[in-house]
């Protein structure tokens, strides 16, 4: 069953929204469904990818790396991260 609730948002996310809202649904009115929408496709694509992770991990390995090897490239990608400011 649908519940009512209030959401407070920025006026350019506001406006995103209504322009979703045209291109999906034909009107400006259906922003409550688009939210609905965007929330579930968002679950939907978590969910996906932590199948593909798992799957990933039990799949059969193709390569092989040694722990040595494994610390150098993992250092190297903590060092690119923060150079990115990530």
């Amino acid at each position: 069953m649908p519940k009512r609730t209030t959401v407070v948002i920025q006026d350019d996310t506001y406006a995103k929204l209504v322009q979703e809202s045209i291109q999906r649904f034909g009107n400006a009115r259906a922003i409550s469904r688009v939210i609905d929408a965007m929330i579930k496709e968002n679950s939907d694509a978590k969910k996906q990818a932590k199948k593909d992770i798992v799957r990933l991990l039990h799949s059969k390995k193709v390569a092989k790396v040694t722990q040595k090897e494994l610390e150098r490239d993992r250092h190297e990608l903590s060092i690119s991260f923060e150079n990115q400011g990530l």
